[in-house]
C-alpha cells in the first residue's frame, strides 16, 4: 500500500515537471518568433498594450469637415502652391573624372550641427572638384564606446543610400587610399579648422591650392556649418545640392528609421491627429542667452557655471550676469512647456490632443514638463511609445561598462592595520596616508563640482556613449516632428546662437508640406500677452482669448516671413525657401487675380518665391480658390469650438468655472483672411 502511494507520488512528480519544461519551451519558441518575424510582432505589439502610454479621450471626436476641425489640423491655404523642388535648374555636368584631391571631414557637435554640416561639405566638395570621404561624426567614433558593429557616419545615417543619391553631383569614397592613411595617421596632411559659415572664396584661395599640392586635406568643422547660408547667384545650383543632400541623401539608419516608422504608426493608431512640440530647453541655449533665472533652484547655478565656461572659451561677449526677466520680455528666452500649453488650449486644442515631445532631453528634468501634462492628458515621447528592447537594440552590441563607474575604496580591516603596525620595524612610524579617493558626482546633483572648479567635468565613457545615443533618440524625434500633422517650438536657436532642432524641422516641413501647420510664434509678443492675465491665467477672458488666437494664426505665414527676413542669413536648411521650392499657380485663381493680386500671390512675393513648378507637377489636384478662400476665412459659431480652453470635458471637468456657456457659444474667433 505505502509502496503503491509512492509510485504515484513519483509519478505526479515526472508529470509536473515534464509540463514545466513543456511550458518553458512554449514561452521560449513565442519569443522566438517574435524576435525574427518583425511584421508579426508589430502586429502583436498592436493587439496589447505594452508601452507606458494608455491614452485617455473624450467620448465624441471632431468631424474632419467641421470648420474648428479645418482651423485646428487642416493645411494652410496661401501655402499650398508651394511645392518642392530641389532638382537642377539648368546645365549641371557630372562630377569630373579628374579630382584635385581627397577631403576628410571631422564634424563636431550635435544633431542638427552634423546634418548641417553634411550638407555644407557635400556642396564644398563639389565647387573644389574634389573626392569626398564619407564624414567622421565625431560623437560616434569606436572611442566613445558604440558598438564596433559600425563605422562612425553609418552609425547614424545610412552610408550607402547617401552615396548612391549623390553619385551625379560628388565622387564620395569610403575611405582614403591607404597611402593617405597612413600619412594622417602620422599627421602629415594638412588640417584647416574650418570658421563658421565660410565664404566659397574662403575655399577657392585658401583650401584648393593645399588641396592640389598634397591630395588631400582634413577640415574640421565643430559650429554646425562651414559655409554660409546666401551664396552668389551664379552659385545657386549649390543651393539646390543641399538641399538634395538634407531631403533626400541623408537618410537614417534602416532600423533607427523603422523603429521611427514604428512610433508613428503607434501614435496615429487612435485615428487622430497630433502636435509635435520641440522645447529648445537645453542647459547650452539657456546660458547663451541668459535665462538662468527661469529656474529658480540649483539649475540657475548650473546655468551660470556654463555661461562663465563660455564666456572664457570666447562663446559669449557679454557679461556674466543678465537680467532674464529682461531677456524673457525681448523674446530672447525659451518659451516654457506651460506657456506653450496654455497658447494651444486658448487656440482651442482640446485637452485631450496628442502632444509629441521632441527633441532631446529638456534641461530641468521631467519635472519641467509637469505642467503640459495637467493641461493635456495625452503627452508622450520615443520613451513611452517603445520598449526597452527595441531602444537597446538601435545601439548594437555594446560592451559593458560597469568597470568603468568609480567605486569607493575598500574599507581598511582591523587585520591588515596590526600587520602593518607589527612589521613597522623596531621603532612604531606613522603608516603612510591611504590612496586618494576617486571623486563621484551625483548624476542628479551636479552641484557638486560646481562649487569645486570653473571648469566642467570631464566626461566619462558611459557619459560619451550616452551622448551618441542622444543622436539617435534625435534621429527618430526629427522623423516624428517633420511628419507631424502641426508643430510648434518653444525655442529657434542653440548654445551657440544658431539655429537649433526646431529650426531644421521647420524647414523640413517647409520644404516637403510648405502648407502643413507649423506655427512660429513671436515669443516677445506671446510674454506680453501672458503677462497681462499673470494673475488669473487659468481664467482668462473671451478677448484674450480672442488676441491669442489671431496671433497664433498669423504665426503661421507672418512668422515664415519673419524666419525668411531672421533665420535665412544663417542656415538655409531651417529655410529652404525660395532656392528649394517652386510655384503651382491655381488656374482658376489666376484668372480670377489677373488685374488684383491675390493674398496668395503677396505671400508668395514675400517668400521671394518666382520659380514655376514643372510641367509634370501640373498634374497633381489643386483647390479651388473658393474653397481655399473658405479655409482661410473660418468663422467659429459653433459652440463646441468655443468651449473654455482650460476645461475638461467628462469625468475631467476641472470644475469651479464661472463662465457660463451661453456666454461660451456666443464667442466668435474673428480672423480675416490673410492670417490677420
Amino acid at each position: 500500500m505505502k509502496e503503491g502511494k509512492a509510485f504515484l507520488k513519483s509519478k505526479m512528480k515526472w508529470v509536473g515537471l515534464v509540463g514545466l519544461v513543456l511550458s518553458v519551451f512554449s514561452l521560449f519558441v513565442h519569443f522566438l518568433l517574435a524576435r525574427f518575424t518583425e511584421d508579426g510582432f508589430s502586429e502583436y505589439q498592436s493587439s496589447i498594450t505594452i508601452f507606458s502610454w494608455r491614452p485617455v479621450f473624450e467620448a465624441t471626436d471632431l468631424s474632419r469637415t467641421s470648420p474648428l476641425y479645418r482651423r485646428l489640423w487642416g493645411p494652410v491655404g496661401q501655402l499650398e502652391s508651394l511645392q518642392p523642388h530641389a532638382n537642377t535648374k539648368g546645365y549641371y555636368a557630372d562630377p569630373g573624372a579628374q579630382s584635385s584631391g581627397y577631403i576628410f571631414v571631422r564634424i563636431q557637435g550635435g544633431f542638427h550641427e552634423i546634418r548641417s554640416s553634411i550638407c555644407d561639405v557635400v556642396a564644398v566638395s563639389r565647387f573644389l572638384n574634389a573626392t569626398l570621404v564619407v564624414p567622421e561624426i565625431q560623437q560616434t567614433t569606436s572611442k566613445k564606446g558604440i558598438s564596433s558593429q559600425f563605422k562612425s557616419f553609418a552609425y547614424l545615417y545610412n552610408e550607402e543610400t547617401f552615396m548612391a543619391a549623390l553619385a551625379k553631383d560628388v565622387n564620395i569614397v569610403k575611405t582614403l587610399p591607404k597611402s593617405l592613411k597612413s600619412a594622417r595617421r602620422n599627421k602629415e596632411i594638412p588640417v584647416f579648422r574650418v570658421p563658421y559659415a565660410a565664404s566659397p572664396y574662403y575655399y577657392l584661395h585658401n583650401v584648393l591650392p593645399i588641396l592640389i599640392k598634397h591630395s588631400v586635406v582634413e577640415l574640421v568643422v565643430s559650429a554646425g556649418g562651414c559655409l554660409q547660408a546666401i551664396l552668389p547667384p551664379d552659385l545657386e545650383e549649390y543651393q539646390s545640392l543641399r538641399c538634395r543632400v538634407a531631403f533626400h541623401a541623408l537618410r537614417f539608419r534602416q532600423d533607427v528609421q523603422d523603429l521611427a516608422t514604428n512610433i508613428l504608426h503607434r501614435l496615429r493608431a487612435p485615428g487622430r491627429p497630433f502636435i509635435a512640440f520641440d522645447p529648445g530647453m537645453t542647459r547650452d541655449a539657456l546660458a547663451y542667452h541668459g535665462c538662468s533665472e527661469l529656474f529658480q533652484d540649483v539649475h540657475a547655478e548650473l546655468i551660470q557655471h556654463r555661461r562663465a565656461w563660455m564666456r572664457k572659451r570666447g562663446i559669449i561677449k557679454g557679461q556674466l550676469s543678465v537680467n532674464s526677466a529682461k531677456q524673457r520680455l525681448k523674446g530672447s528666452c525659451p518659451l516654457t512647456p506651460e506657456e506653450v500649453g496654455i497658447l494651444l488650449r486658448a487656440y482651442g486644442y482640446s485637452w485631450d490632443t496628442i502632444i509629441y515631445v521632441s527633441g532631446g532631453e529638456v534641461f530641468g528634468g521631467q519635472r519641467t514638463l509637469i505642467p503640459l501634462h495637467g493641461l493635456f492628458e495625452n503627452v508622450v515621447d520615443r520613451t513611452s511609445l517603445s520598449t526597452s528592447w527595441e531602444l537597446s537594440r538601435i545601439y548594437g552590441r555594446e560592451a559593458n561598462l560597469d568597470e568603468s563607474y568609480p567605486r569607493a575604496p575598500p574599507s581598511a580591516q582591523v587585520e591588515t592595520k596590526l600587520d602593518a603596525w607589527k612589521n613597522s620595524g623596531p621603532r612604531p612610524r606613522p603608516l603612510p596616508p591611504p590612496p586618494a579617493r576617486p571623486k563621484t558626482y551625483n548624476i542628479e546633483g551636479w552641484w557638486g563640482w560646481v562649487a569645486e572648479s570653473d571648469n566642467e567635468p570631464e566626461s566619462t565613457v558611459v557619459e560619451l556613449r550616452t551622448n551618441a545615443h542622444k543622436l539617435l533618440w534625435e534621429a527618430i524625434d526629427y522623423t516624428v516632428a517633420v511628419e507631424a500633422d502641426v508643430f510648434i517650438p518653444g525655442f529657434d536657436s542653440d548654445g551657440k546662437g544658431h539655429p537649433n532642432f526646431a529650426s531644421l524641422v521647420m524647414g523640413h516641413r517647409l520644404y516637403q508640406s510648405a502648407a502643413s501647420k507649423t506655427y512660429r510664434p513671436d515669443r516677445k509678443e506671446v510674454v506680453r500677452l501672458l503677462d497681462q492675465i499673470h494673475g488669473h491665467i487659468y481664467h482668462a477672458n473671451h478677448s484674450w482669448l480672442t488676441s491669442i488666437r489671431r496671433h497664433m494664426r498669423s504665426s503661421l505665414i507672418d512668422g515664415l516671413i519673419e524666419a525668411s527676413n531672421k533665420s535665412k542669413s544663417s542656415s538655409l536648411l531651417s529655410h529652404p525657401v525660395p532656392e528649394c521650392s517652386c510655384l503651382r499657380p491655381n488656374p482658376s485663381e489666376t484668372l480670377s487675380n489677373a488685374s488684383t493680386p491675390s493674398v496668395h500671390l503677396q505671400v508668395h512675393a514675400a517668400l521671394g518665391v518666382v520659380h514655376r513648378c514643372p510641367a509634370w507637377m501640373d498634374g497633381e489636384k489643386n483647390l479651388s480658390s473658393n474653397e481655399k478662400d473658405n479655409e482661410e476665412d473660418i468663422d467659429e459659431n459653433d459652440p463646441s469650438s468655443s468651449r473654455l480652453f482650460l476645461q475638461h470635458a467628462g469625468s475631467h471637468d476641472a470644475g469651479g468655472e464661472d463662465i457660463n456657456l451661453k456666454e461660451e457659444s456666443q464667442f466668435e474667433d474673428q480672423e480675416e483672411d490673410g492670417g490677420d
